[in-house]
């Protein structure tokens, strides 16, 4: 039966399999576990029947990895034949490892078992994972050569089989050219090796491999294949992993330029070793030249700094749409300041598409572990889809990092017992290493995204259970801000816009901050904390650069909450400052742009407090901006009773403490003034103690310290209320007047704000 090759899933990669259509299979009567064959053209690859996935059911597709795709010399879309092999059982198999890799001690039993099942070809070099990948802190699995079978040919690898390993390296038996043609390393990077790219990589697939292997199609239609690609986007998102994996798969010729490389301070020497790339790849097309970093090589030439980078731009523009005909040339860019490249170079017939690859996804970011993952030693129960769902923000880079860390945290555990002055390690504890839950859980604490290392702060640990009282802010934060997050499908139905901004106000002491530490702990956001006065700077524009970029870091790493502490301090209202060479002013207006300008803010909710709402920029009120304007109140009676069991949770409290006869007593206090007291009270205590004992009995009589309520009273008489009757009316005076301007705006007819 003819079958149409895919791509198989990260997951399974690896492992010989070939994942067959179920209708098909049932067709061929094939079972999970059967040995087939799989013919293309020019080769055939041996593998394992893997059961279908659902999405395939009756597509006739057969999906195998990169190394069978080489083994059959067939590519994507191609079809290939599959009928069923009867494969003796293998009686003996040799092994060969790395020369780099010395282990003692009875292997033999661990490889069978990782093995067994397995096809194997004499000559063929396969990877399995073993705990050996943990040795340098990688997660990549161990070459093994198959240095002999017996029977010779294709065998499958039983619990019976006998493995020995050999004395000669595997690299010693690759010199000699052993085992049949087609057996090999296989492509360093395949299609399974990148996750979380299925689209870019389909785009890309569609502008490079379909014109260099069916140039015909183009033809046909009378137009000319597209010659280059720039991939653009944050750094570590795998641009480059793209343009290594396509190379492999068409089997094309790669050159890379490098933007250092090839600048010279020599006159015309730059350009020459430009020109020398370009001939080359011409001779011996189908070509792919790529270009990293394209940004060094060929930036803005009205920005340019020297007369060697504007000549290598102009003969990099003529290289790739000049007078000369490039042939089977294609073109990769990649770039992570894709506004810095010359506007020359991103037209048609140079770069004819450019093609974003962003922050992936949470299902993105589960393919990535997958494949950084699937050769590690891993305890059952590891839940990759929690990780998935706790690392908004992480790039591949991240999430490889992240994967490596936690192998380096299981051989810390593991290396007292290890002999590292002797040459080889043991098998046995080789082989015990695992990866745990405790591990991941260690490295992910010492990762942060790289995309927000320069805004970064990392989520706060803070929960709603640590913000005493407020009951009604935290309900109108949950529904602005974790509301949209987590219940998207419902804003969708009801065709509801998420609020843009929240504007907490409020006395100082009251927990605006924790609040918004709050909130973004539980929403499971990215937190990027904003202190107004740090944005500006002496120089003119330089801050308002500062808001666009956290603005554009807030939108590649969404959901991300955008905390301003102290907004009052960078949004005055306009007109009023002459002072400060209108720097205010411009601030504001990039700020009104940010919320409500002409690119949308997916998931990037800003949060913003002071205790002068009076001082604010009216404009940046308005609805579609900082639309929800939260009053954060000076705590009653039962809120400071709240208050007070939160700051008195872990304190060794005295039988005659009454929280509710403190609570009467607070009035007028607000949150930090009751914390003020609560650590007051515990002073009075420790103070009366250490006075009390001597220094030797304080580790055995520590246990009985308790504190009483004389020690609150005595606290109450030094912590002094810091709200003010007027304070408290001036701030609840400001909350009418802004309900009462929400409610004449809904009602105002079209202009009226202008009469």
């Amino acid at each position: 039966m003819k079958l149409t090759v895919r791509p198989l899933k990260q997951k399974d990669a690896g492992r010989r399999l070939a994942a067959i259509d179920r209708v098909a299979a049932d067709e061929l009567g094939l079972s999970g576990g059967d040995i087939v064959r799989v013919e293309g053209q020019d080769g055939a690859a041996i593998a394992r029947v893997w059961p279908g996935y659902p999405e395939d059911d009756g597509t006739g597709v057969v999906r195998i990895d990169g190394r069978l795709r080489q083994e059959a010399n067939v590519g994507i879309d191609d079809r290939v034949t599959i009928e069923s092999v009867d494969v003796s059982r293998a009686e003996s198999v040799t092994i060969a490892f790395p020369s780099q890799l010395r282990v003692r001690g009875q292997i033999a039993p661990f490889i069978r078992d990782k093995l067994s099942g397995q096809p194997v070809t004499e000559g063929q070099t396969i990877r399995t994972s073993m705990g050996f990948g943990l040795m340098g802190g990688q997660s990549q699995a161990v070459p093994m050569k198959i240095a002999e079978t017996r029977p010779g040919g294709t065998v499958v690898i039983t619990d019976d089989t006998e493995i020995t390993v050999s004395e000669v390296a595997a690299e010693e038996i690759a010199e000699r050219g052993e085992g049949p043609e087609g057996t090999g390393e296989g492509p360093d990077v395949a299609y399974e090796d990148i996750g979380g790219l299925d689209d870019e990589l389909e785009q890309v697939r569609e502008m490079i491999e379909l014109p260099m292997r069916h140039p015909e199609l183009f033809k046909r239609l009378g137009i000319d294949p597209p010659k280059g690609v720039l991939l653009h986007g944050p750094p570590g998102t795998g641009k480059t992993l793209i343009a290594k994996a396509v190379a492999n798969e068409i089997d094309a010729n790669f050159h890379t330029i490098s933007g250092p490389e090839i600048m010279s301070k020599y006159y015309g020497e730059s350009e020459e070793q430009l020109r020398e790339v370009f001939e080359e790849a011409a001779e011996e097309s189908p070509s792919i030249i790529f270009m990293d970093e394209l940004d060094s090589i060929a930036p803005k030439r009205e920005e340019a700094g020297g007369d060697v980078e504007r000549r290598v731009v102009a003969q990099l523009l003529s290289l790739m749409d000049g007078l000369e005909e490039r042939g089977e040339v294609v073109v990769i860019g990649a770039t992570n300041r894709v506004d810095a490249i010359d506007p020359a170079l991103r037209r048609g017939g140079r770069f004819d598409r450019e093609i974003e690859v962003g922050v992936p996804n949470r299902d993105g970011r589960k393919e990535i572990l997958q494949v950084h993952t699937r050769n590690m030693p891993l305890v059952e129960g590891i839940d990759l889809d929690e990780y998935a769902e706790n690392t908004h923000g992480f790039v591949g880079a991240d999430l490889e990092s992240l994967a490596k860390e936690s192998a380096m945290h299981a051989l810390r555990r593991i290396r007292p017992e290890l002999d590292l002055e002797s040459d080889e390690i043991d098998a046995e504890v080789l082989n015990s290493i695992q990866v745990t839950e405790s591990d991941f859980k260690e490295a992910i604490k010492g990762i942060e995204p790289s995309a927000l290392r320069e805004v970064f702060v990392e989520v706060p640990d803070t929960t709603w259970d640590q913000v005493g009282g407020l009951e009604d802010t935290k309900d109108r934060l949950r529904e602005t801000i974790q509301w949209p997050l987590e219940y998207p499908e419902v804003f969708e139905e009801l065709d509801m816009q998420a609020a843009k901004g929240v504007l907490m106000y409020g006395p100082p002491g009251t927990g605006k901050t924790l609040l918004a530490k709050a909130v973004a702990n539980e929403s499971e956001s990215n937190f990027i904390s904003i202190k107004g006065p740090e944005l500006l700077n002496k120089y003119v524009g330089e801050s308002e650069k500062g808001i666009r970029e956290v603005f554009s870091k807030a939108r590649e790493n969404a959901p991300t909450i955008v905390f301003f502490d102290e907004i009052d301090s960078i949004a005055t209202e306009r007109g009023k400052n002459s002072g400060d060479s209108g720097v205010g002013e411009r601030v504001v207006s990039q700020l009104l742009t940010e919320l409500d300008g002409l690119e949308s803010l997916e998931d990037v909710v800003v949060i913003a407090t002071t205790n002068r709402p009076d001082l604010i920029d009216s404009a940046l009120l308005r609805p579609g901006r900082l639309d929800r304007h939260v009053h954060v109140p000076v705590p009653d009676e039962e809120a400071r009773r709240k208050i007070l069991e939160v700051h008195t949770r872990n304190k060794p409290l005295a039988d005659d403490v009454d929280l509710d006869a403190l609570a009467r007593k607070t009035e007028g206090y607000v949150g930090a003034d009751i914390e003020a007291v609560a650590r007051e009270a515990s002073m009075n205590a420790s103070r009366e103690f250490i006075g009390s004992v001597s220094r030797e009995e304080v580790g055995e009589s520590v246990g009985n310290v308790r504190v009483t309520m004389q020690h609150f009273e005595d606290a109450l008489s030094e912590v002094n209320p810091s709200v003010t009757p007027e304070t408290r009316e001036r701030y609840e005076e400001i909350e009418k007047q802004f309900k009462r301007s929400d409610v004449d705006r809904t009602e105002a007819e079209p202009g009226a704000a202008f009469q």
